[in-house]
């Protein structure tokens, strides 16, 4: 069983984690302070840890389970855990439930607010496995489904949602998005072939770099505006600008000729701009 479930975790990159989790922290510090003029409790910060892996989880494992065939017959993904065979979709199914369960389990402790809008978080995170079989725009429904979880955050520490919390969705949102079309280049020949959607494959590897511009432009700018309309300060300021920094040197990295560091831009470089994010926030409500 432990090897397994180390299999499963290996398989659905547990380690990326890191990706929503800093911005899950932030809603809920930004929440706390703005609607309680407090920090989350330490009872918060622990339910809205395991909602957040219970529902990372949940999301990769089935995007794993139901892309299984698709990733067979991708060179680049065939070795994946379960086209491999060393996992079976049953005990994928088993995570899956398990995971779900902490999930609900986890809202449950929070509020009911948390509890209410959890269908809305679970759908997306069950339909974006399915959006590349038929809309180009998969990448913005994965942002939505990452940028869920600063709303979540937000929700699980204060039992609201404002309008500037779907400021900070918006930014992390088209954030995710970004850097999943430049992701999703290195699929782009494969996608054409099977008739699968996503910006590469049906625009064009060129015209998807610069949409994936287009995207962080407008997250960069979202996150200034955070500045603007909550009691943010110039620490959190400096920190954008260093993850807008970061941004240009992502793309810096990758181009329609070569797409050979695409890896490094997507998971070194996004792990790094969500821990500043998360770190430069903190730092300025200390201060």
């Amino acid at each position: 069983m432990v090897r397994k479930i180390k299999i499963i975790l290996e398989m659905i990159k547990f380690e990326h984690t890191v990706f929503a989790l800093p911005f899950a922290y932030f809603g809920a510090i930004l929440g706390a302070q703005i609607i309680n003029g407090e920090w989350p409790s330490i009872s918060t910060w622990l339910w809205i840890t395991l909602a957040m892996v219970g529902a990372r989880s949940a999301a990769m494992s089935l995007n794993r389970v139901i892309d299984a065939q698709i990733d067979k017959a991708n060179p680049r993904t065939k070795s994946r855990a379960i086209p491999a065979g060393l996992v079976s979709k049953l005990e994928v199914y088993f995570f899956i439930l398990v995971s779900l369960a902490l999930l609900f389990f986890s809202a449950y402790q929070l509020n009911m607010l948390a509890v209410i809008l959890l269908p809305v978080a679970v759908f997306f995170l069950v339909i974006y496995s399915y959006t590349k079989r038929f809309t180009w725009a998969c990448h913005l429904i994965l942002g939505i489904t990452i940028g869920i979880a600063p709303l979540g955050g937000w929700v699980g520490a204060t039992g609201t949602l404002t309008w500037d919390a779907m400021v900070l969705f918006l930014a992390v949102a088209l954030w995710t998005a970004g850097f999943d079309v430049i992701y999703a280049t290195q699929d782009a020949d494969y996608d054409r072939s099977k008739g699968l959607f996503s910006i590469p494959s049906c625009f064009g590897i060129k015209k998807a770099l610069q949409l994936a511009k287009g995207f962080h432009i407008i997250s960069f700018v979202s996150f200034i505006l955070m500045f603007f309309i909550t009691p943010l300060g110039y620490v959190y300021l400096i920190g954008v600008l260093i993850a807008g920094g970061i941004m240009l040197y992502e793309h810096s990295l990758v181009s329609a000729d070569d797409l050979s560091k695409v890896d490094v831009a997507f998971f070194t470089m996004n792990g790094i701009l969500s821990l500043v994010m998360f770190v430069f926030t903190i730092g300025d409500m200390l201060l």
